[in-house]
């Protein structure tokens, strides 16, 4: 059963001027892991966070660094989740995500389906 349908989509620009004024925002949105990783592909894990936070009611208190796109060996995004989001997601029955993301012309997109 579909719990939530989540979207978002960033523009890849604006996104990487914000990192580059508030340089402690990418601690606080992206893992250790994550942050490496070049601007696009930085802005399409943000809109797959947002369009999660989305597909979950989009509640205050989860904490960005409680989720985690990685990329499987056959290239397909996935989603790792702990603490607050994964309580979120216990409270509304969530067992599953589904995620897919692009980016293309300067925009970065992302989907996520939470399912129970």
């Amino acid at each position: 059963m579909i719990v939530g349908v989540g979207i978002d989509v960033v523009d890849i620009a604006r996104f990487e001027e914000t990192l580059r004024r508030a340089p402690a925002l990418r601690e606080r949105l992206f893992t250790v892991e994550e942050r490496g990783l070049g601007i696009a592909s930085l802005a399409a894990r943000f809109a797959a966070k947002e369009a999660l936070a989305k597909s979950l009611g989009a509640p205050g208190g989860m904490e960005w660094t409680d989720a985690r796109v990685v990329t499987n060996a056959d290239g397909r995004p996935s989603l790792e989740i702990g603490g607050t989001v994964r309580a979120r997601a216990n409270t509304l029955g969530v067992d599953s995500f589904h995620v897919s993301m692009s980016h293309d012309a300067g925009i970065a997109s992302a989907v996520v389906i939470a399912e129970g």
